[in-house]
């Protein structure tokens, strides 16, 4: 769903161009339709961290979500064993942390100050870094911290680059003295930051316990006293992106009033009233989803905002968010393991490339690749196989030993098994797993896991078995005949052949080869289109050079009219002597 938005955005902010013609690399509306997304990563964070409350999970009310999240989020990295280990004060001071940087941070996104944006900025990047290093989740923190950058400004961006530029003094002083401007900009900041300071202490009961020396916490309200609170700030919110966005608009507004030539003035403007429509009708959609945390609110909604939402919900262009409502696992990780065999006696496990099975195994790090398999697996350990009907379907393919479904257990096929020969008989059984502890050494390679069996998942079966022909019937997961297709088509032909080339390598290898190329491409560009002598266009030339050639220039220049006033005086000396002559 994030990714469908951003991307149905990424159409707005950075729109085809065709005519190349004109074409600047900056445009007066531009902050408005990046404005949207500033809106999507404030609608993002804070709906994550008030549906954390709003689903009443004790975890995330007791401060205790990280004491377990660690071991039983879905795939989970080597970090996440080490941060398990932290005591647990830290752990409930980490969610603590959480909560002000998904619900009370958020709020500066709209700050008229750029070092109060720059701090939430900073802060949603280190809370992604920090999911990204203990957990494996696709391409979703990064895109997130993409989504993060619409709270800086080029200024800032500049300073990354080295190539920043000092604000002139005159455009400091249009409105206010610089003094006092900078004064009262130092004073609202700091202000801030001791109310925000105030807020975590008085709502989570920060305190220090020097006896034991650590930093207590709990949760200093009620459930009643947090809806009381989100229903009134939810529409509030909305005002606060409506004044955002206004400003916005204006702003572009009359940097559009500021350019020079009737035609592109009118050529600027016209473009601006376009993303101007377009970006009021995204945020006005965006308000039905957004008001999913209080249903009371969204009822006060006007009637025609819902009309708009039902016309394109469809296309998931808006959505609403909520990451990590309830806390799973709470008793122990369950996690499915699959168990072959010829002869119903001997039963071997068949070890996943990612999920924990084997207990002396890391956890991977996969991301940004999304092993949707391992990722299903995860979810259907949560419940009974008939919560999962595809599992079935799963089971009978290996039975028939396909290839395709067995890379995606194993790329590497001396990993599995059964790669000579599909096994008879399949099973599944149920266990519960826990991180180990740093106390549990012992000799020999320290095991990641321990785990206790719990129950079978899935009856043994082989191929006729009747139990698995009534399965696969009753959820029409029956093999059909597959659609005729031209085996010279194009299109197949490509794709058979990227699967070739690609077959000996696992997903992260490939994402991150291209990754690298496409890094490496943009490298090149930018070295290609840097000029090989003299300052760049726009940069200040050397101030100590330039003054040593202005002074040669001098030098050459008074030379050469003393050699030109010498020449005139021979003429003329020699003029006269003809003269003189004659």
């Amino acid at each position: 769903s994030l990714l469908l938005e951003a991307g149905f955005l990424a159409v707005l902010v950075a729109p085809l161009r065709l005519l190349k013609w004109r074409s600047t690399a900056w445009r007066p509306h531009d902050s408005v339709t990046f404005w949207l997304v500033r809106w999507l990563l404030f609608r993002l964070m804070f709906a994550s961290g008030v549906v954390k409350l709003t689903s009443r999970c004790p975890t995330w009310w007791g401060l205790t979500a990280l004491t377990y999240h660690y071991e039983t989020q879905c795939i989970p990295t080597p970090a996440a064993w080490f941060a398990h280990q932290l005591p647990v004060w830290f752990q409930k001071f980490s969610v603590v942390a959480t909560y002000v940087i998904e619900i009370a941070i958020p709020l500066l996104f709209f700050a008229p100050i750029r070092r109060l944006r720059l701090f939430a900025f900073y802060s949603q990047v280190l809370l992604q870094v920090l999911i990204i290093l203990t957990g494996n989740y696709n391409f979703f923190n990064m895109l997130t911290i993409v989504l993060a950058f619409s709270l800086l400004d080029e200024e800032h961006v500049g300073r990354w680059l080295g190539r920043s530029k000092r604000r002139h003094a005159s455009s400091e002083s249009l409105a206010w003295p610089p003094s006092l401007r900078s004064f009262l900009s130092t004073l609202l900041e700091l202000s801030t930051y001791s109310l925000l300071l105030y807020w975590s202490v008085q709502s989570f009961g920060l305190e220090i316990n020097w006896e034991k020396r650590l930093l207590d916490s709990k949760v200093a309200f009620t459930y009643h006293e947090f809806t009381m609170w989100l229903r009134a700030v939810t529409l509030p919110l909305v005002g606060l992106g409506f004044l955002s966005l206004s400003w916005e608009i204006l702003s572009a507004l009359y940097r559009c009033a500021c350019i020079r030539g009737c035609f592109w003035k009118l050529w600027a403007t016209l473009q601006w009233a376009v993303f101007a429509t377009a970006t009021v009708g995204m945020f006005a959609i965006s308000l039905v989803p957004f008001t999913y945390i209080d249903y009371e609110s969204n009822g006060k909604l006007w009637p025609g905002i819902h009309q708009m939402f039902s016309a394109v919900e469809r296309f998931q262009v808006v959505n609403s968010y909520g990451l990590f409502r309830r806390m799973t696992g709470v008793g122990g990780r369950p996690e499915v393991v699959l168990e072959g065999s010829y002869d119903k006696q001997t039963w071997t496990e068949i070890e996943f490339m990612y999920k924990p099975g084997n207990v002396s195994a890391a956890p991977p790090v996969v991301a940004p690749h999304q092993p949707r398999l391992d990722w299903q697996m995860w979810f259907a350990a949560l419940a009974h196989h008939s919560s999962s009907p595809w599992f079935t379907s799963f089971v009978y393919r290996l039975l028939q030993g396909k290839e395709d479904v067995i890379r995606l257990v194993q790329v590497d096929e001396s990993r599995y098994p059964f790669s000579a020969q599909p096994p008879v008989y399949i099973r599944a059984q149920l266990y519960k797993y826990w991180f180990t502890s740093s106390a549990e050494g012992g000799q020999g390679p320290a095991p990641w896991w321990r785990r206790q069996h719990l129950q079978e998942f899935f009856p043994t079966v082989s191929l006729g078995d009747p139990a698995l022909e009534s399965l696969l019937n009753q959820h029409g997961l029956k093999d059909k005949p597959s659609p005729q297709r031209s085996a010279d088509a194009l299109l197949p032909w490509l794709l058979r052949s990227l699967r070739q080339l690609v077959r000996p390598f696992s997903g992260p290898a490939v994402l991150w080869s291209l990754y690298l190329v496409a890094a490496t491409i943009c490298l090149l560009r930018a070295l290609g289109r840097r000029p090989r002598g003299g300052p760049r266009r726009g940069e200040p030339t050397d101030r100590g050079g330039a003054e040593k050639n202005g002074q040669v220039r001098r030098k050459e220049a008074k030379e050469a009219e003393e050699k030109g006033e010498g020449r005139a005086r021979g003429a003329a000396d020699s003029h006269g002597g003809t003269k003189k002559k004659k």
